[in-house]
């Protein structure tokens, strides 16, 4: 029975990732219904596993359940993708402010560097997406704070898909590895003060982004 346990369990996450890939892809849009019986026979498995992969992506912030309806691709109100970017922008700022105090960590520093050369080469937004989240959260570990580092976590997929959707506006990635780049030269001089200023207007940048996205959508 342990056994039969661990592979459902093992099987939901895999199909809750499969899911999630398919939102941030785009391949799923908001409202659109997550069927159990198509994703069950597509892994051939009975509807349990399903049922709870759409469990873990409702905890996740990405499905909803919509009663007579069943569970739906969420739709974010501009409030919450404002008040996501707005968090995001706060944590980050409490993190170059620790990084200041407590210094610029080589190892970090370079990992860093290291995940921009990928960004560098990848024009594909899911892709380039991932890759900019691993930068910021690198970033944020340097800060030494398990608190603001838990925190950032629990932003998790949903600001993930938000920021795809940034990023599919066109310059916007070559920006984006534009300014990765002076913030990475900004910390190696340990030039605190432009790293923060640099980060606050990049992540400010986003947020007008997102709101020229949303009101184009709205005409």
């Amino acid at each position: 029975m342990k056994t039969n346990k661990f592979t459902q369990n093992a099987l939901s996450n895999y199909i809750a990732e499969h899911i999630t890939d398919q939102i941030l892809k785009g391949e799923l849009i908001p409202g659109d219904k997550l069927i159990e019986h198509i994703y069950a026979e597509e892994y051939g498995t009975s509807r349990a596993p399903v049922r709870e992969a759409i469990y873990l992506l409702s905890i996740e912030g990405l499905v909803e359940r919509i009663p007579r309806k069943g569970a739906v691709v969420k739709e974010y109100t501009e409030n919450e993708i404002y008040d996501l970017l707005e968090i995001r922008n706060m944590l980050e700022t409490m993190a170059i402010e620790r990084i200041g105090r407590n210094g610029v960590d080589q190892t970090d520093l370079q990992k860093m560097a290291d995940i921009l050369e990928k960004m560098k080469d990848e024009a594909e937004v899911h892709q380039y997406t991932q890759l900019n989240h691993s930068f910021h959260m690198t970033l944020v570990e340097m800060s030494k704070s398990e608190t603001i580092k838990t925190m950032y976590s629990r932003l998790g997929w949903p600001l993930l898909r938000i920021q795809s959707l940034s990023f599919a506006n066109d310059g916007n990635i070559e920006k984006s590895v534009r300014e990765h780049q002076m913030l990475i030269e900004f910390l190696r001089e340990e030039n605190i003060k432009e790293a923060a200023n640099l980060l606050k207007r990049h992540n400010e940048d986003v947020i007008s982004s997102m709101k020229k996205k949303l009101g184009s959508q709205n005409k």
